[in-house]
């Protein structure tokens, strides 16, 4: 009871102004909700996307320096191979002629030269075309000191430097190789250059922004995925391949070089980038509950203006609840309101108007009732007649005209039922309908009327719609044989399809047929879909053909074959199950 008395009293605030002035809060609740979330979320990525660009500026001016360190090695081990005197050495190697060791420290005095010029190179190493080393002086080839698969790439770059990445001997340097081209043989292989660097060369402390609270990190990467450079500590190495959950979120920042083909990446946490948008959050929510306000107060009065005509119309239009409608005095108001009005008169007037239509046809169609059931009357009056015809012919031994009778009772009894369930016959009941229509003809045209049926035992049982074959029969008899001097033959055959699905029906007879232009006229009458304005022998054709299509699909047509002097076939299939 509580609760009834309770849902009755939120009906009460269920007006028209309550629901406009809910949906003006809802609405404006999301639009606040949207440009608040939409702005908070651009300021947002604005600062990120600042700090992104000073960031890819301090990524450049890092690639800037690396390639400078790049351009020098490149430069120093290009003077080393193009020295006169290396030059002059590996001439001698590969003509067959071994250095002498005074040649050899000569050879490695002149190349150590080069490193006062150059404070990260550790050593030079020198190899013959064979792999040799020429200094150091030990055993060592340069295949086991690093590798085929390196040596095979040196050879590959055809003189220029080559980055091999860590040195294989020992982590605390990184290698660089070159091959020495003699200018004087057509710049062909004479050996090897490979200089170790100190790791140290490559560090870049003083252009990453460390602070104590969020520092940025700076890793360098060389295109083997190797480390150069890194002040990354090793918890957050995961998010280097965009894993990891750690309990600040950080911007990583890529950009590769397309001199060295090494990765600068910088990894900042993104507290440090978006300092600030508290503030920016708490203006948003002020500035919205603000702005609610506001709107609450204007959409209270706006919905009061907007209902109060409506409610007035309303009231007017209950008056007609219980009695005959009645039109509505104008109230003045907005435009829509005296449409509204206007439409509201016009509807009544209408209204009225078919309730009187209403009333006469409800009357016509009573009458016509009454008159359906006295012509049912009809057609039992007409069997009736037909049987009491047939029986006094019996009475007077007048057995085939009495035969005549039957078959003819039995043509209209087939023909005019109207029940539901006599719709769709078997084939069987079809062949028997035509056969007594057969005999009849038979009567009227006697000896030079011959007809054979041929119908297959397993197709009998198959249902089709009632008068679906008879029409073409009846035109084969009437238009085929009825205009052929002699004795006519009229064909009924209906067989199986060679997939077994469907059947196919043909009725052919041997009368005088049609010529080519008669056939075409023929078939493009059964292409319309009117009967109307048809006569003769296509209303027939054009019936079945357009039951064909009614009761099995529009696919289905019938097909006619004609010749002049010689006869028609009119021939149709169907699926054996409906």
């Amino acid at each position: 009871m509580t609760f009834i008395r309770f849902k009755q009293k939120i009906a009460r605030f269920n007006t028209l102004r309550n629901q406009i002035l809910t949906i003006y809060i809802f609405v404006m609740t999301l639009v606040l909700l949207f440009v608040g979330i939409i702005t908070f979320h651009i300021v947002s990525s604005l600062l990120k996307k600042n700090a992104e660009e000073q960031i890819q500026q301090t990524i450049i001016q890092v690639n800037g320096r690396l390639e400078s360190l790049y351009k020098q090695l490149n430069s120093l081990t290009a003077q080393i191979v193009n020295d006169m005197y290396v030059q002059r050495a590996f001439s001698k190697e590969i003509q067959g002629e071994r250095l002498m060791f005074e040649e050899r420290q000569y050879l490695m005095q002149v190349v150590n030269s080069y490193q006062t010029y150059f404070d990260g190179v550790q050593s030079f190493e020198l190899y013959t075309n064979d792999y040799k080393r020429v200094f150091p002086l030990n055993e060592m080839n340069l295949v086991e000191r690093v590798g085929s698969q390196w040596v095979e790439e040196i050879k590959k770059q055809r003189g220029k430097m080559i980055w091999i990445g860590k040195d294989p001997t020992s982590s605390r340097f990184f290698v660089v190789a070159r091959q020495v081209r003699l200018t004087d043989h057509s710049f062909s292989p004479g050996g090897y250059l490979l200089v170790r660097i100190h790791s140290d060369y490559f560090q870049l402390d003083d252009l990453s922004d460390q602070k104590v609270e969020n520092p940025s990190y700076t890793v360098v990467i060389d295109e083997h995925n190797q480390k150069i450079s890194s002040n990354l500590p090793s918890h957050l190495t995961s998010i280097l391949d965009g894993g990891g959950k750690e309990e600040k979120d950080y911007m990583v920042v890529k950009q590769a070089s397309p001199l060295t083909k090494w990765k600068v990446i910088i990894v900042t946490p993104l507290e440090s980038l978006i300092k600030g948008t508290d503030i920016l959050k708490n203006a948003i929510i002020l500035s919205g509950a603000l702005g609610f306000v506001i709107f609450f107060i204007f959409s209270f009065f706006l919905s009061t203006i907007v209902a109060q005509p409506i409610l007035k119309l309303t009231k007017i239009m209950q008056r007609g609840r219980n009695g005959k409608l009645k039109l509505s005095p104008p109230i003045s108001s907005t435009i829509e309101i005296d449409e509204l009005i206007e439409t509201y008169n016009s509807l009544v007037n209408d209204i009225n108007h078919l309730i009187q239509v209403v009333y006469e046809k409800e009357l016509i169609r009573s009458q016509a009732e009454l008159k359906a059931l006295q012509a049912q009357i009809n057609p039992h009056f007409l069997f009736n007649t037909l049987d009491t015809l047939y029986w006094s012919l019996i009475e007077k031994n007048e057995e085939e005209l009495a035969k005549f009778v039957l078959n003819m009772a039995e043509l209209f009894r087939y023909t005019i039922s109207h029940s539901t369930q006599d719709e769709w016959v078997t084939i069987r009941e079809e062949m028997e309908h035509i056969q007594r229509y057969m005999e009849v003809m038979k009567a009227r045209w006697g000896e030079r009327f011959v007809w054979k049926i041929d119908v297959s035992n397993h197709c009998l049982h198959v249902h089709i719609p009632k008068l679906l074959i008879q029409p073409l029969v009846e035109n084969a008899v009437l238009h085929g044989i009825g205009n052929k001097t002699g004795i006519g033959t009229v064909w009924i055959i209906i067989k199986e399809c060679v997939d077994g699905k469907e059947l196919l029906v043909q009725v052919k007879d041997d009368g005088n047929g049609m010529d080519e232009k008669q056939l075409h006229l023929l078939k493009e009458k059964l292409g319309k879909r009117t009967i109307s304005s048809m006569k003769g022998s296509g209303i027939a054709l054009m019936n079945v053909n357009r039951r064909l299509q009614l009761y099995y699909g529009e696919d289905r047509e019938l097909r006619i074959e004609s010749e002049a002097g010689k006869g028609t076939c009119v021939s149709f299939q169907i699926p054996k199950s409906r």
